[in-house]
């Protein structure tokens, strides 16, 4: 039946969530549909976004709604919030069942939380939302909580909503877990509190109406108000300080919310010209926030019954910050739409310190932070061989890794490709050194080589110990596979040289190399390279496998295998290709925009990995053929180019026709030059090519008998370009020739 006219997806949720739940009550006793209610009303406070309240009333149906059908009917984003929040409860519930439960265990078990958490800062306001409606059930039908679950809000979730800024949800959070840890305390206190409660908001109403009128003299437009004490906080100042109740200094307080930061000043010179302030009683939170972003303006005056008072002074949208939170943002996605609203956002989370990265960075934080207050014995584990840290891409993905790792640690946790290709790191927006040991928190961005540049691959450095590049045996294991892979390429080459030289020689050309490998008793040619490269198959064995007569029947059987085998070697090029487009995607930050492997079309292929021939340098317009390279993509050379005309006469097979795609793209060309040696020649020369635009990337001088002959290595859009250039530099005083290698 369709829903009603006018109801939204949150009512079609509400009507799901009753109808499903029933009369069933959850593990703390209240009914599982009062309990999504409840949250709601506190998401719906916090301002959050309509996925989430949808989220909150269905997480805890368990499989009653099968998370493929709040796909189908609510969409995937509230299939990610309800799905994460059951992950957190699971974690709740092996938390509660354990007894006597060892540091290990809890630091697992926190770990495992941020790592659910950090998918969706959402999941978070759902976590600590339901934790509370379950907190102030317990209060409202006066039934006391469980140890367990008082003692992890106290000492895991509160933290949590303290680290991103949610002071709401903080204080309540704190006053009922300790009501409920301490309840003798607890009522000891409120007890205190209450006896002075009217003396207290004598004196506040008051000094509120007093700075109000002196506020409005000076044209400051402002709110004044009582500022509400929270018990949890008054017993820990009373424990940190040594002090009873009436001692306390911020008992008496109140708040004081205007428009600018300005504004914030002139009340606090105006503040401290009506009462006399406490000396280093003063606390600048606007020119220095607290890590989780607050901001504030807080001082301690006396009044003239000679007790001291608090005043806070802040702006609203502080005071938005400081009750709300992240959760203070939400709105200004649900408002924002098209690329300039989205400009928007961005700008006002880098300002406000709530982009995707400086949340899961609190996140982060939060872990350090509680895992050092479980008892005290987070020291013996954070910095044993197990250890681990969290770091950030700039998309906010957590990447896991163990202490003391590096960028290239990093790279390679991500993908094998970037590890292979990383060439530099900025950590937090700073350029840093290979082996810099990260921490929990940081971004890490990868600078890569651009495609075709030399070298290729990793460094053999970074396999010294002493150097510290590699934490993760990971890493070390990608980079020894690198440099074995290497290796058996080099001798596999050789080995194939040595061997086609001997058929050649004998005149045995035509003969198969799977029967000749089977005839030196080796499963394959490769093995047979790698063997004869190696020397574990000498010449004259070799020789004497190839003079051997040649059997018919096996060579039909060699011929269909041989075919097979092309097949295979086709159908892994492809694997190669389909894995390098994922490798520039993830490396996408560090790769030059003019890379030249991006402006070649081979015709036929879609999305080849190809590569510019050194050999000849090709540049448009030059006419160019591809050839396909064994384990590196499309080689593209130009047409009549002496190693493409050998590599073509010993397997014409491999050739592919190529052509110049549309990619802006500069393209790298050898120049030769040669001049009357004399002072400033080169500076002259590099003055043509800056005033066209044109990059030199090397150059090479030798000067002799006095004529300078230079090799220069430049960057061009293509031949028309050069040749421009070229042109202009024959003209320079004392050159003899210029031309294009």
């Amino acid at each position: 039946m369709p829903p009603a006219q006018g109801s939204s997806l949150l009512e079609a949720a509400r009507a799901l969530a009753r109808a499903r739940a029933g009369e069933r009550i959850g593990s703390s006793g209240e009914g599982i549909f009062a309990h999504g209610e409840g949250t709601v009303a506190i998401l719906e406070q916090l301002r959050v976004d309509e996925p989430t309240r949808i989220a909150a009333l269905l997480f805890g149906l368990g499989d009653d709604v099968p998370l493929s059908e709040l796909s189908d009917r609510f969409g995937d984003e509230v299939k990610v919030l309800v799905d994460g929040m059951r992950q957190l409860l699971r974690l709740r519930d092996l938390n509660l069942l354990r007894s006597g439960l060892a540091t290990g265990d809890e630091l697992e078990t926190l770990r495992r939380m941020t790592l659910a958490m950090a998918s969706d800062i959402r999941v978070v306001l759902l976590r600590l939302s339901s934790r509370l409606q379950t907190l102030r059930h317990h209060a409202a039908v006066r039934q006391v909580a469980p140890v367990a679950v008082a003692r992890e809000t106290l000492e895991i979730l509160a933290p949590l909503a303290n680290r991103l800024g949610l002071g709401q949800l903080k204080w309540e959070l704190e006053d009922l877990a300790f009501r409920f840890l301490e309840p003798d305390l607890y009522r000891s206190i409120a007890r205190s509190l209450e006896e002075r409660r009217s003396a207290r908001e004598t004196f506040i109403r008051e000094a509120t109406a007093r700075l109000q009128q002196a506020l409005q003299a000076q044209g400051i437009r402002a709110e004044v108000s009582g500022r509400p004490k929270h018990i949890y906080s008054i017993h820990n100042k009373m424990r940190s300080k040594g002090l009873a109740v009436d001692d306390l200094q911020d008992l008496r307080a109140f708040r004081v919310l205007v428009d600018e930061v300005r504004d914030c000043y002139a009340v606090l010179a105006l503040v401290h010209q009506m009462w006399v302030p406490v000396e280093r009683e003063f606390d600048d939170y606007i020119a220095r926030p607290k890590p989780n972003g607050y901001q504030s303006l807080h001082t301690v005056v006396t009044a003239e019954d000679g007790k001291p008072f608090e005043v806070q002074i802040r702006t609203r949208a502080m005071h938005q910050h400081a009750e709300f939170g992240v959760a203070s943002h939400w709105r200004y996605k649900e408002t924002s739409t098209g690329l300039a609203g989205a400009s928007a956002v961005r700008a006002q989370e880098i300002a406000q310190g709530t982009s995707p990265v400086q949340w899961v960075r609190q996140l982060l934080m939060w872990q350090q932070e509680v895992g050092a207050t479980l008892g005290g014995k987070v020291a013996t584990t954070s910095t044993g061989p197990d250890a681990q840290i969290y770091a950030l891409t700039p998309e906010a993905r957590v990447v896991e890794l163990p202490q003391g790792s590096t960028p290239i640690d990093f790279a390679y946790r991500v993908h094998t490709g970037l590890g292979h290709r990383c060439r530099g790191a900025r950590v937090d927006g700073h350029m840093v050194p290979l082996n810099t040991e990260l921490k929990t928190g940081q971004t890490v961005e990868i600078m890569v080589a651009r495609q075709g540049a030399k070298p290729e691959g990793p460094s053999r450095d970074w396999l010294n110990p002493q150097l510290n590049f590699l934490r993760s045996q990971r890493a070390r294991a990608k980079v020894r596979q690198w440099f074995n892979a290497l290796d058996t390429e080099r001798d596999s080459d050789e080995g194939r040289a040595r061997v086609e030289r001997v058929l050649q020689r004998e005149g045995r050309t035509a003969l198969a190399l799977d029967e000749l490998a089977r005839r030196l008793r080796v499963a394959s040619p490769l093995e047979l390279f790698l063997a004869v490269a190696r020397e574990e198959i000498g010449p004259r064995a070799l020789e004497e496998a190839i003079r051997l007569p040649v059997d018919p029947a096996r060579t039909q059987a060699d011929g269909a295998r041989q075919a097979f085998d092309a097949l295979r070697a086709a159908e892994a090029e492809r694997a190669q290709s389909a894995d390098a487009e994922a490798l520039q995607r993830i490396g996408r930050a560090g790769r030059s925009a003019g890379a030249p492997g991006s402006s070649v079309l081979v015709v036929g292929v879609d999305f080849l990995m190809t590569q510019l021939a050194r050999c000849c340098r090709p540049i448009p317009p030059d006419a160019i053929t591809g050839f396909v390279t064994r384990g590196r993509g499309v080689s593209v050379h130009r047409q009549g180019c002496k190693s493409l005309t050998e590599m073509l006469r010993k397997s014409p097979e491999r050739m592919l026709q190529a052509d110049w795609g549309d990619a802006a793209a500069t393209y790298p060309a050898d120049v030769l030059l040669r001049a009357r040696d004399r002072q400033g020649l080169l500076r002259d020369i590099t003055e043509v090519f800056a005033r066209d635009r044109i990059n030199v990337t090397a150059v090479r001088t030798l000067s002799r008998d006095g004529t300078a002959q230079m090799q220069f290595t430049v960057e061009v859009s293509g031949a028309p370009q050069l040749s421009r250039t070229l042109t202009v530099v024959r003209n320079v005083s004392g050159v003899m020739e210029c031309r294009r290698l």
